[in-house]
């Protein structure tokens, strides 16, 4: 990159279609682009006083090299473009933010006896497929009710070979299967289903309506209310089915409607997936980098990325507006969907009108979004404001708060959790088992555990410093703005003894609970401090006073179930589980073994005197570790 010439760089480039990369300091790739003319696009970039934008300008300023590759034609060009803006996700190029892969109703007609399945992928199988939908949940719930209504079955038995092999199976039992597994229905007989199937999927839901009306009819004369019931249920189950789909188009194609909205800083793109005439769903999508790019830019964008990730393309796609690229990019969808595509620009009539209400859509979701991120800048940024603003700091980001969990002394451990602007940082958060205490000591137990995150910090680096990496952060060397103490003045009095020892100098603040263990107050230099119960920053306080208590609680719980969870008494030699059951019959805690005589934990008849010297001398050691890991 030192060789890199721009000026002359710039003068090899050819008059020829494109593909051009441009590459920051890093040599991190920040923008992808395509070209008609290579040689004119690119040296447009450095063409000063263009009115190319402030976004552009910044790309611009930035650019340390660029590279190019030469395509036949501008098709080619526009095809690896979409491929390299997906490999490289550019911090100039405007990124759909999507990931989902959308579900589709799949029909096995190639089986001899087909079934309807969920599928996530659209594949060259001679299966049919029905959608894209929006919703997982509507395509399952539909699949259940085309099996109800047509008996079809779900299996994965390979038919007619496995005929007979085994017995049916419990959709048989309950109705809902016609068990083609055993021979009970012809293969001619089970074809006429699937295609009364594929009718409903295709939206012909009046011949179902009128069929399971004359049968609950009929039912209803017999008597057999159960049955009539539940076709009652199944015509409930079809009109639902039946009211989402609403015709859209008289012409019975398939189509996607597209719309943009935007502000300042955000861009929504509305799509509604209309199939057969019918609309079956919408989704909406965010567009990331978008700076002050025309409309007609965006929408191009999205096009190429969303289409160019989607396994299925309709035969049209309606737009709100023209633009530059449209013949070259319909050029680019006939070629995925192997027939012609369109992109339409509706002027007039039903068609705009959807399009507008797209856009009505993607407007209210923007609406909708920008109101939802002020509420959780709210309860996030908003509630570490007030608490910084209660307890005097000049600078809060990071807290950092604590708790210990045991059964009676048992099992002593302890959590730390860590929230960042308001909100959890999960992967900073750490669990610690107790190496020194053995009783119900929860400030011993606080102590060890500061002392131990603190210096594990320390060392870390120091470590990173003597590798020259101090820029670097480990796992512990992010130290908090502030430490939060699930207790009053003892708890903060122990955090604030440890970072004295430590030498550091990190604000400690305790949380003060009333009667009822509720926090009331917090206790900083000294001094109770009130605090709004109604307030942001209140609630964010109690968040984070929950979380820590439900990290330890659940620590403490996972020890014990996976059998793990064990006294102190265990790690002695010769105490096993029937001489433990006895000492805890005999004393209610580890502080109260730790404190008896020779001769009374001789007197327990399941412990003889060796023994009982044993457990003195293990404490006694316990005691020299503990003096020796924290400091005076």
């Amino acid at each position: 990159m030192q060789n890199f010439n721009l000026e002359e760089e710039l003068k090899k480039l050819p008059n020829k279609p494109g593909v051009y990369l441009m590459h920051d300091q890093a040599d991190s790739v920040i923008y992808v682009g395509k070209a008609v003319n290579l040689h004119n696009r690119v040296r447009s970039y450095f063409r000063k006083n263009i009115g190319r934008g402030p976004w552009i300008d910044k790309m611009v300023s930035q650019i340390a090299r660029f590279e190019y590759i030469v395509t036949d034609s501008e098709l080619e060009a526009l095809v690896l473009e979409n491929n390299l803006i997906k490999e490289y996700n550019p911090k100039y190029n405007t990124l759909l933010k999507d990931g989902k892969t959308y579900p589709y109703i799949k029909v096995t007609v190639s089986e001899a006896y087909p079934r309807v399945l969920f599928s996530r992928q659209m594949k060259k199988d001679k299966s049919r497929y029905f959608g894209p939908y929006s919703s997982a949940a509507a395509v399952r719930d539909t699949i259940e009710l085309i099996n109800k209504l047509f008996g079809l079955r779900s299996c994965n038995k390979n038919l007619p070979k496995e005929i007979g092999q085994e017995r049916a199976c419990l959709n048989y039992h309950i109705g809902q299967c016609a068990a083609p597994c055993q021979g009970y229905i012809s293969r001619e007989e089970y074809g006429e289903r699937v295609r009364r199937a594929l009718a409903f999927l295709n939206g012909d839901h009046q011949a179902v309506m009128d069929d399971l009306s004359q049968k609950m009819l009929a039912a209803s004369e017999n008597m057999e209310f159960e049955e009539a019931a539940r076709l009652r249920d199944l015509m409930a189950s079809v009109q639902a089915v039946s009211e989402k789909q609403k015709i859209t188009d008289s012409d019975q194609e398939d189509k996607d409607i597209i719309a943009l909205a935007r502000d300042d800083t955000d861009c929504v793109i509305q799509v509604f997936f209309v199939r057969g005439g019918r609309m079956i769903g919408r989704e909406h999508y965010y567009l990331t980098h978008t700076g002050d790019r025309p409309r007609e830019e965006l929408l191009r964008d999205f096009i190429l990325q969303f289409y160019g990730g989607t396994p299925f393309i309709p035969r049209e796609l309606m737009v709100e507006n023209d633009f530059d690229e449209r013949e070259l990019l319909e050029q680019w969808l006939t070629s995925l969907r192997g027939a012609r595509a369109y992109i339409r620009v509706p002027l007039k009539g039903q068609k705009e009108k959807l399009v507008e209400l797209a856009h009505s859509n993607a407007s209210l979701i923007l609406t909708r979004d920008r109101e939802k991120l002020k509420r959780e800048e709210g309860r996030t940024i908003g509630a570490v404001k007030e608490i910084q603003t209660l307890l005097g700091l000049k600078h809060l980001n990071r807290m950092e708060a604590f708790d210990i969990s045991n059964t009676n002394g048992f099992e002593n451990v302890g959590s730390m959790v860590v929230y960042e602007k308001g909100k959890p940082k999960r992967s900073d958060y750490r669990k610690f088992r107790m190496r020194t205490v053995t009783g119900p000591d929860d400030y011993a137990c606080m102590r060890e555990v500061l002392t131990r995150r603190f210096t594990h910090g320390l060392e870390e680096k120091k470590q990173l410093q003597e590798k020259g990496k101090e820029e670097e952060f480990g796992s512990f060397t992010k130290f908090p703005d502030l430490l939060l103490m699930d207790g009053g003045r003892g708890q903060v009095n122990i955090a604030l003894e440890v970072l004295k020892e430590l030498h550091l100098d990190i604000p400690v603040c305790g949380m003060v609970k009333d009667d009822f263990h509720r926090t009331r107050g917090l206790y900083f230099h000294n001094v109770e401090l009130p605090i709004d119960t109604h307030s942001e920053g209140f609630q964010l306080i109690t968040r984070i006073q929950d979380e820590a208590h439900r990290f330890a609680i659940e620590y403490h719980r996972s020890l014990r179930g996976k059998d793990q969870i064990k006294s102190i008494l265990d790690d002695i030699p010769g105490v096993g589980p029937t001489r433990r059951k006895a000492l805890m019959r005999q004393f209610n805690s580890i502080a109260e073994i730790k404190a008896a005589s020779l001769e009374e934990l001789a007197a327990i008849p399941e412990i003889p005197w060796s023994e009982a010297v044993k457990i003195r001398e293990f404490f006694k050691k316990q005691e020299e570790e503990k003096k020796s890991v924290l400091p005076s």
